[in-house]
């Protein structure tokens, strides 16, 4: 099990330095670590989770089940995520997260959230920043899934996701990136049919400009690519908990 002063994702500029008393307080607070099995749910929509997540290893998807059984990927989840805080505050998921790949885990009870405000209102703040930014996500996607193309909207995603993953340190020297997702995922997520999805990613991948397949996903032309996602989709430094 990781000291939380030896935490693996401290060594990323993506996430924010920790003070002592900020190291010290999350040490606290921890209640333990876990691994799980790709395909395996964490998080139940409806449910009471008693305990709250940062992912050390591993991605997974958010999601949201309909009536019919239908499901609406919301997010993709990856390294320095929280996951859990919805039901902290709400008392019950709204989404389901599952395990997309093995994940391993920092383990939290929920109880520690009211800790937290009360000793170290910086790091409450860290908790509302991290719950305005996954509501600005959704108005971005929200965003992307109105107004633009479907060309625009997966160039936006992969571009996006990319990103994310360069900055947990999963680019290979290739500048290569794991994305396990499956086209379907990414398909709920922008609103297009499977179909016109794969068809769009085929076009990207005729053009030169990006490569997605066998669960790997290479920018080629990286520049073509953020002109047709109408934005480089740069990422803001985060609190880690």
């Amino acid at each position: 099990m990781y000291m939380c002063k030896n935490c693996p994702l401290h060594r990323f500029d993506y996430f924010d330095e920790f003070s002592q008393e900020e190291i010290e307080l999350t040490q606290s607070c921890k209640a333990g670590e876990m691994r799980i099995e790709a395909g395996t749910p964490l998080l139940a929509q409806g449910a009471k989770s008693p305990q709250l997540f940062t992912v050390l290893k591993g991605m997974g998807v958010r999601y949201r089940t309909l009536e019919d059984g239908q499901r609406q990927v919301v997010n993709f989840v990856f390294p320095g995520d929280f996951l859990g805080l919805q039901a902290a505050v709400m008392e019950e998921m709204k989404h389901s997260v599952e395990a997309t790949t093995d994940m391993h885990l920092c383990v939290f009870d929920r109880k520690v959230l009211w800790k937290i405000y009360r000793s170290s209102p910086e790091r409450g703040f860290d908790l509302t920043w991290l719950a305005a930014v996954e509501e600005h996500m959704v108005a971005e996607a929200l965003t992307s899934v109105g107004q633009q193309t479907a060309l625009e909207r997966i160039s936006w995603a992969l571009l996006r996701l990319y990103n994310r993953a360069c900055a947990v340190g999963l680019a290979d020297n290739a500048g290569v990136v794991p994305l396990p997702f499956r086209q379907q995922d990414l398909a709920d997520a922008m609103g297009l049919s499977l179909v016109h999805t794969n068809k769009t990613l085929a076009k990207l991948r005729s053009d030169n400009i990006a490569d997605w397949s066998d669960g790997r996903l290479q920018l080629i032309d990286r520049a073509k690519l953020a002109d047709l996602a109408g934005t480089d989709a740069d990422l803001e430094k985060r609190p880690l908990i």
